[in-house]
């Protein structure tokens, strides 16, 4: 019997090995599929200075199949977005785990001060996610939180930069086009995401029709790395709630 395809794509920064603790409980139950952005990872291409939500989306729509259920991570939550709402012949549901949505004047200034930062100093940058991602007292082991360390600190910067400003700006390019999206939806983020913020994530399904949202108690950005099991009992019922495959 075939089962339930996911595509599970990551942040800006990160890699497909961020996703490795919620593959374990997501495997037992679909076929998952991991996808890296153009400029990450394995791709071993630099994406361009200039690179676009549109063309980091049509990217990823050249690994896809039809009726995919597609789990988006920050950056990856806005391309997911974006297919859900262009591509939908190849979306079966869409997941945003810790999406921006339409920022405020404050929050936009916020994030145009970290891209700033990190034109200016790439290893702090690195540092300060760190800090932010898995802080003092965090339930991440140190082996986890070094590798998310090394891996942010591959990246070629300019790479970074060009989509480190995709994340930074296309939330308000996407914005008026979520009320189009007609595939079943799901926002879920954590409680102290800072950057990501439970507000955003209720933006996100007032603005996406039928869209529903999930507050993980406690949890911070990085909810694949530091709460898997209860992220992946979110999206396991949704995506059985709305999968054709039994």
């Amino acid at each position: 019997m075939s089962r339930a395809r996911i595509a599970l794509i990551h942040g800006v920064g990160l890699d497909g090995s961020m996703w490795g603790p919620l593959r374990e409980f997501l495997e037992p139950e679909f076929d998952t599929q991991v996808i890296e952005l153009l400029g990450h990872g394995s791709r071993g291409q630099a994406a361009p200075e200039g690179v676009t939500l549109a063309q980091l989306a049509a990217d990823v729509a050249g690994h896809l199949e039809p009726d995919t259920h597609l789990v988006g991570f920050s950056l990856g939550a806005l391309v997911a977005q974006h297919l859900a709402r262009y591509r939908p012949d190849l979306v079966a549901s869409l997941v945003s785990v810790g999406s921006v949505c339409n920022r405020t004047p404050h929050e936009h200034a916020a994030v145009m001060t970290r891209l700033a930062s990190a034109a200016a100093d790439f290893p702090a940058t690195v540092e300060a996610s760190i800090l932010r991602w898995y802080p003092e007292g965090s339930s991440v082991t140190p082996e986890l939180v070094e590798a998310t360390r090394k891996v942010l600190l591959r990246n070629d910067p300019q790479s970074f930069l060009a989509c480190y400003r995709v994340f930074a700006t296309a939330d308000a390019e996407i914005a008026p086009e979520l009320p189009r999206i007609n595939v079943p939806s799901l926002a879920v983020t954590g409680e102290l995401d800072r950057g990501s913020t439970p507000e955003m994530s209720a933006r996100l399904a007032a603005a996406i029709p039928g869209c529903t949202y999930s507050i993980i108690s406690g949890a911070r950005h990085m909810m694949p790395v530091e709460r898997p099991q209860e992220l992946a009992n979110e999206l396991t019922a949704f995506i059985k709630e709305h999968s054709n495959v039994h």
